[in-house]
């Protein structure tokens, strides 16, 4: 089995099927508003906004862990793992673990303080992968957001 690797820009139209497959799972399959050349533009400009890991089988990419930086006012510099995905065909023969080893080889190297990422309290095979590795599943925070037409209507109120 190949080791992760770096993504290139010519991976990203599988990225992109990987994320549709993401979202089709997490029963939000018209969630997905990125596009292949917003990931080409966002990952590999001038500043990327994010790096991503892929691991193949056969020559096919079958998972990847996508991360960025944060700022903590608690830690410092962390980073986020946004996606760990691997295709539904594939699961279950350890690309998930070889994509988060890639994933905290990677913080470590970068002297980080943490690396979070959030996970659907649904997702009890996930969960407990992530419980095994080591990480501890904080179920006492709620996740926060605010989509586009949130920011909009916000703003309108200003």
């Amino acid at each position: 089995m190949n080791q992760p690797r770096l993504a290139t820009k010519d991976d990203m139209p599988r990225v992109y099927e990987l994320i549709k497959e993401l979202a089709i799972f997490e029963k939000e399959p018209d969630a997905v508003e990125v596009t292949v050349e917003q990931l080409v533009r966002d990952g590999y400009g001038e500043h990327p906004k994010f790096v991503c890991f892929v691991i193949e089988v056969e020559g096919k990419v079958e998972g990847l862990a996508l991360i960025y930086t944060r700022y903590s006012t608690w830690k410092g510099e962390v980073i986020h793992l946004e996606d760990l995905i691997v295709s539904q065909a594939s699961r279950g023969k350890g690309l998930g673990s070889l994509l988060l080893d890639e994933v905290v080889k990677y913080g470590k190297e970068k002297g980080v303080k943490r690396i979070s990422w959030e996970v659907l309290d649904w997702n009890e095979p996930a969960i407990e992968f992530y419980k095994k590795k080591g990480a501890n599943v904080m179920r006492d925070w709620d996740v926060v957001q605010m989509d586009s037409r949130a920011i909009d209507d916000y703003i309108s109120k200003l």
